[in-house]
């Protein structure tokens, strides 16, 4: 990028943060229609907890059933209605509606947009020194997509037939037929459109990420003195921008199926033993589309989780990240890959075995690009001055979740070993360490690091601490046995196991289970009154609390619209010149010059100021 169209975007951020000042805005322009990227990045955070709250409290329902098969659950009748049958029973097909939804709003509205949403809005423009986004207006449109989405998803809770019954992967024919069952009729044609409104948020957003990091990195900011974070969440906008769309051919095919006679995904189906006219379709061509998108989906929620992480384990290790291009290089490979292994969840479909065996040494290639983020994570960490913060402790957290998750990836990438294994709990164990959990704690790790930046106060470390011990042995005590019911054959999305003499032995693991996931989830309302009771009543942050070095700190306390009072700093370093040999302090801001800093240069830096006709002495210049 040239220095003269940074200083233009400069000067004109400059004069829009003056008349930002000068109009004085109302209550509705300031925090429900905000173009300020900030507000918006609070919108999708506190419309994410609320989505978390709703799909974490959807699992707890099904794992009393079952945990507790032969428990009268009448008391819940207040909540569900008819769905309680007259034994006290969660309805079967209800059941299958309740998996569908948690899969549905954890996967995209939680650890899509709340992830992705929050953080890439509200970090990318201050880490890379750009007044706001590229354009104010479409992340304002991108928020209230995705709001008109939940609403429209949040309704299908009420109508009388319920809402989608098909798994959050909605395969036909359950979701091409509306007459399939109950769940099938208006519950799923609500979901389809609430999806579409979600691809367009995803992609505004998505095309705005892309767009500022691009265009609007302030001067100095190189491609490679940007954090790990905007690497991450600018790779994650390609991904969204090159694979929802996918998803909404796949979506708008299926509503063709379902209102307008086509047979796009059916053929030869029979209901109550009479023949439907549909010929030609294939179920298998919906597989194809949705898991073009559903595989990437794994990165595009994975990736924001891993660059928060980089910047969290980096600033408290006090070390610099270990291996700074080879880990864009594993975010790179990563996202390639991503968009090659779709069909390896696919290997009980009828897929030629040549293209399974393709597809599989696609799947154990991409697991060397996540070895190297583990190895360099585990490196950083390695004789680091570690401190404990409760950001430090979820991103540990999310290390150890992504290598003992990633490890049993190994066995469903491997085709012959996933026939046994596949639609099993053993898959639901895997992508719940290595994709939800951890995810789920690189969220955690966010918020508790840069809630002083947002709210410009500071949450209660002990309640961060209980907050993560308590989610971090549940999330294990939850997962880690369903490994092993899994092996034994145990099906995923099963209302009932009683009636299968050969899983009558897993009884009291279920029920273990299940007890571990109410403990786990009563858990996040102690994060709950962290951080709402201390977005008004905790202490006031002070300028840099963890010591950084990236440019979100070097804004005021708590930034107004356009970020930065006077002018964007210029950057003159990479960000993680932690404990740098030499250097008075153990850290140095990226808006430091090479010039302040003639004790601690290195050789090369040394080389880059003679290039610019500088000379300085270092103390250390004899150092390689």
């Amino acid at each position: 990028m040239s220095t003269t169209a940074v200083h233009t975007n400069e000067h004109i951020g400059h004069d829009d943060a003056h008349d930002h000042e000068h109009h004085e805005l109302n209550f509705v322009e300031k925090y429900i229609f905000s173009t300020d990227h900030k507000t918006i990045a609070k919108q999708f955070l506190i419309t994410g907890i609320i989505w978390a709250l709703i799909g974490g409290g959807l699992s707890i329902i099904f794992r009393l059933q079952l945990g507790f098969p032969d428990m009268n659950l009448e008391w819940l009748r207040p909540i569900l209605g008819k769905w309680i049958t007259s034994t006290g029973q969660i309805d079967s097909e209800f059941y299958l509606a309740l998996v569908t939804m948690h899969g549905t709003i954890m996967v995209f509205f939680v650890l899509t947009a709340g992830l992705s949403g929050t953080f890439s809005n509200f970090l990318i423009p201050l880490q890379i020194g750009a007044r706001d986004m590229a354009s104010g207006f479409l992340n304002m449109l991108s928020y209230w997509f995705f709001f008109l989405s939940g609403v429209i998803m949040f309704i299908s809770f009420f109508i009388e037939t319920g809402p989608a019954s098909a798994g959050w992967t909605v395969y036909p024919p359950l979701s091409a037929l509306p007459t399939a069952m109950q769940g099938s009729g208006l519950g799923m044609t609500l979901w389809l459109v609430a999806m579409v409104f979600f691809i367009v948020s995803s992609l505004l957003g998505g095309i705005n990420y892309v767009t500022t990091v691009i265009n609007l990195r302030t001067q100095g900011m190189s491609f490679f003195r940007l954090p790990l974070t905007i690497w991450a969440f600018f790779l994650t906008a390609v991904i969204g921008i090159l694979s929802f769309p996918v998803l909404f051919s796949a979506a708008l095919l299926l509503v063709f199926d379902r209102s307008f006679g086509t047979s796009f995904y059916l053929s030869d189906i029979y209901i109550g033993g009479e023949a439907l006219p549909n010929v030609g379709g294939s179920p298998i061509l919906y597989q194809h589309l949705f898991w073009f998108l559903g595989h990437p989906e794994v990165y595009i929620v994975i990736l924001p989780a891993l660059g928060i992480t980089s910047e969290v384990i980096a600033t408290n290790s006090r070390k610099p990240i270990f291996g700074y291009k080879a880990m864009i290089l594993s975010l790179l490979g990563i996202t390639i890959l991503s968009f090659v292994v779709w069909a390896h969840h696919m290997f009980v479909s009828g897929l030629s075995p040549f293209l399974g065996s393709i597809f599989m040494f696609l799947t154990l290639i991409i697991a060397v690009p996540s070895a190297v983020k583990a190895f360099n994570y585990l490196t950083t960490l390695w004789r680091g001055n570690i401190i404990f913060t409760p950001a430090m402790l979820f991103s540990i957290g999310l290390v150890s979740f992504f290598i003992s998750g990633g490890l049993t990836g190994i066995f469903l990438g491997n085709s012959a070993v996933d026939i046994n294994l596949h639609d099993t709990y053993f898959v639901v164990a895997h992508f719940h360490l290595v994709m939800g959990s951890a995810s789920f704690f690189g969220m955690m790790a966010g918020i508790y690091h840069w809630f002083p930046k947002m709210f410009g106060r500071m949450m209660n470390e002990k309640l961060g601490y209980i907050h993560f011990w308590l989610t971090f042995v549940g999330v294990y005590l939850v997962f880690f046995p369903l490994h092993y019911i899994g092996i034994a054959g145990f099906p995923r999305r099963y209302y009932s196991f009683t009636n299968f003499d050969a899983f009558q032995d897993f009884t009291d693991l279920n029920t273990f289970v299940s007890v571990a996931a109410i403990i786990t989830f009563s858990a996040q309302f102690i994060f709950l009154f962290n951080f709402f009771y201390n977005i008004f009543r905790g202490r006031k942050a002070p300028a840099n609390p963890w010591g950084s070095n990236t440019l979100e700190w070097t804004t005021p306390r708590v930034p107004g619209h356009g970020n930065w009072e006077g002018d964007i700093p210029k950057v003159y370093r990479w960000p993680y010149d932690y404990s740098k040999p030499g250097a008075p302090e153990d850290f140095i801001p990226q808006h430091i010059p090479l010039t302040e800093t003639p004790e601690s240069n290195l050789p090369h830096e040394i080389e880059q100021l003679k290039e610019e006709g500088i000379e300085v002495k270092a103390a250390n210049a004899g150092k390689s």
